[in-house]
């Protein structure tokens, strides 16, 4: 057994690097100088194995709406264990989850379930091109669509955090039919919409949620809506994060700005591997095996994603507005006290929310870009991250992250976490540069 000098996570840690690239399986999840290593969760807690309790604002980077191990997805889940995990064949709950999304999200008419958020986006962009014959595409700095090669440029999440917004390994001539522009620029994507004939669509995400939390000027959305449409170019809206968060029909709804394609993902699949891509029906009908773009999966539609899924989606549609409204009121409580804090404090500091999303950036100036965020201060946010874990709050450990609130979220967690985030940031005013 370690001894109690040595944490069982370091331990875990080191071993891990021997076997696995930075020890992690995913990058955002390293940080220094070891991360925790998670033995159970529940509600809206993380327990590490060396017995330490978090009140858990990452979530799994946003699929746990309803907290850790809620008990209407984990009955859903054992009912279909008794019965099969994977089948190789279609399945009358895709029908249903399909449905479900079809009426739900305003662009979407038709739908294909895959696997992960950036099949998704990957898919529809694929699909965009196939549709208009036409070989490029745009998207905004700071927009996180996934690890493909065609999107991994200037990105956010774990690319910001680690200073790689460009990959090794991708070629040169795969990211040169990707335009890359700044967020909440209309101008930008004008003069490159209305001056190149060869653009197949626009990707977005409406909300930012991999660059931080950076939200649409008023207005910027319809505008990038209009264009897209006055110049022959396909929208794709990348809703992984925002879909079912913002609103049932997600930030398309939210904003009234209802794109040609939509991706969908974590939250639509209740803390399973999960992706979605939809949108008008004439373009969704070039996909395979009706058309021919070509797109497939192993494990699309598996079943026991599906049943969690449509075990979370229906307990959000059977509670309504309510739910969001609940959502919207702890974190406004949160990020209200956060900012008398800061306040009190005299730093610099931005914080950026919507729903049940926020994030806190280190920074005199407003935070509504990639730009902007990068300005913000990296080291000081560590500081805060590294002081909130002491006192048993975690937060995403990057910048370049989201902060998500769940309905288990209870009036104590918010109590506790208002009272850690004063301690923290008196500390790290001694930090502030």
């Amino acid at each position: 057994m370690p001894s109690s000098a040595e944490p069982v996570s370091k331990i875990l840690y080191e071993k891990a690097k021997r076997f696995m690239p930075g020890g992690v399986s995913s990058p955002v999840r390293a940080f220094e100088p070891y991360p925790f290593f998670t033995r159970y969760a529940k509600g809206s807690k993380l327990f590490d194995v060396d017995g330490n309790e978090y009140i858990d604002y990452c979530l799994a980077y946003g699929p746990l709406i309803l907290g850790h191990s809620y008990p209407e997805v984990v009955e859903a889940i054992r009912e279909q264990l008794d019965i099969g995990t994977i089948y190789g064949t279609p399945t009358e709950l895709e029908v249903q989850l399909a449905e479900l999304i079809c009426h739900n999200v305003p662009s979407i008419e038709m739908v294909r379930l895959v696997n992960t958020g950036t099949e998704a986006t990957m898919s529809a962009i694929r699909a965009t091109r196939g549709y208009t014959s036409k070989k490029k595409i745009v998207k905004f700095e700071g927009c996180y669509h996934g690890a493909h090669d065609y999107v991994l440029v200037k990105a956010g999440s774990g690319a910001s955090t680690f200073g790689a917004p460009d990959s090794l390994g991708i070629p040169d001539e795969v990211t040169r039919n990707t335009i890359v522009l700044p967020f909440n620029d209309i101008e930008a994507l004008e003069a490159v919409i209305s001056n190149d004939d060869d653009i197949a669509s626009v990707i977005i995400e409406p909300v930012i949620g991999n660059a931080g939390v950076i939200l649409p000027r008023e207005g910027f959305l319809h505008k990038v809506h209009e264009l897209t449409r006055r110049y022959g170019v396909l929208l794709i809206f990348d809703e992984v994060i925002t879909g079912f968060r913002l609103a049932f029909g997600g930030a398309q709804e939210y904003y009234g700005v209802i794109p040609d394609m939509t991706t969908l993902g974590k939250i639509m699949g209740g803390g399973f591997p999960i992706g979605a891509y939809g949108g008008r029906r004439e373009i969704m009908e070039m996909i395979a095996p009706q058309g021919q773009v070509y797109q497939a999966g192993t494990f699309s539609g598996n079943p026991v994603s599906v049943k969690a899924g449509l075990a979370t989606l229906r307990f959000i549609q059977k509670r309504g507005a309510s739910f969001y409204k609940e959502l919207d009121a702890k974190r406004g409580e949160i990020c209200g006290a956060i900012r008398d804090i800061m306040s009190d404090c005299d730093l610099g500091y931005q914080v950026n929310e919507i729903a049940s999303m926020f994030q806190v950036f280190f920074s005199n100036e407003p935070v509504y870009d990639y730009t902007s965020a990068k300005k913000s201060n990296k080291k000081v946010f560590m500081i805060f991250h590294r002081e909130l874990l002491k006192r048993g709050v975690f937060i995403p450990p990057s910048q370049f992250e989201t902060c998500f609130i769940s309905v288990a979220h209870s009036r104590e967690d918010i109590e506790n976490t208002v009272e850690a985030m004063k301690d923290t940031l008196k500390i790290v005013k001694d930090f502030f540069l």
